[in-house]
C-alpha cells in the first residue's frame, strides 16, 4: 500500500499533539525512508530549556543515529510548521531529499515565507519542498494553542489581582 503525504503528515500531527500535552508549542515531525518512519520528534524547547530542541532537529538526530549515518539521503521530513533557519540548515546539512510541511511560518519560516533556503545555488544541497499538506489542520493546532495560552495568562493575571483587591477592601474597611 502506497501511503501519501497526508498520511505521513498525520504522524507528524500526532507528534505535535504530544508536544501540546506537555505544554509545548504543538510542532511535530517524522522522517520517512523506504515507506517507514525512521525517526520522530516534537517540540521540547520549554521542557529541556534548550533553544535547539525543535521537532526537526530532534528527529534528524534520531534518524542519523538509527541509520548510523549523518547523511539522510532518500528520506523525507514531514513537519507541521515550516522549518526555521536553524532547522533548514540542519535539513540541508543532513542531505534530506524532501521536506513536506503543513503551515507556513511568516515570522520565521525558511522554506518559502521569510526566507527560502531550499534551493539556494550557493549551498551544497537543495531540498524539494511540498508545502500546505493538511495546512488548515496544522494551522488550527497552533492557533488554538496560542489562543488558549493567552486566555490562561489573562485568567492567571486576573486571579493574581483578585486577592490584592480583596486585601485592599479589607484594609479600607478596617480603617473606617
Amino acid at each position: 500500500m502506497q501511503r501519501d503525504d497526508a498520511y505521513w503528515m498525520g504522524k507528524a500531527i500526532a507528534e505535535a499533539k504530544k508536544a501540546e500535552a506537555v505544554g509545548e508549542v504543538p510542532i511535530g515531525c517524522v522522517i520517512v525512508k523506504d515507506g517507514a518512519v525512521i525517526a520522530r520528534g516534537h517540540n521540547l524547547r520549554e521542557s529541556k530549556q534548550d533553544p535547539a530542541a525543535h521537532a526537526e532537529l530532534l528527529a534528524i538526530r534520531k534518524a542519523a543515529k538509527k541509520l548510523a549515518n549523518w547523511r539522510l539521503t532518500g528520506a523525507t521530513l514531514y513537519v507541521t510548521l515550516e522549518p526555521c533557519t536553524m532547522c533548514m540548515g540542519a535539513i540541508i546539512l543532513a542531505r534530506l531529499d524532501r521536506v513536506v510541511f503543513g503551515s507556513y511560518d511568516p515570522k520565521g519560516g525558511a522554506a518559502g515565507s521569510l526566507f527560502d533556503f531550499s534551493n539556494d545555488a550557493r549551498l551544497n544541497h537543495s531540498v524539494v519542498l511540498t508545502p500546505g499538506v493538511r495546512g488548515e489542520e496544522t494551522s488550527a493546532l497552533l492557533t488554538d494553542f496560542f489562543s488558549d495560552l493567552r486566555a490562561r495568562k489573562k485568567r492567571e493575571k486576573a486571579e493574581a489581582k483578585a486577592p490584592e483587591s480583596a486585601a485592599l477592601i479589607g484594609t479600607d474597611a478596617g480603617a473606617a
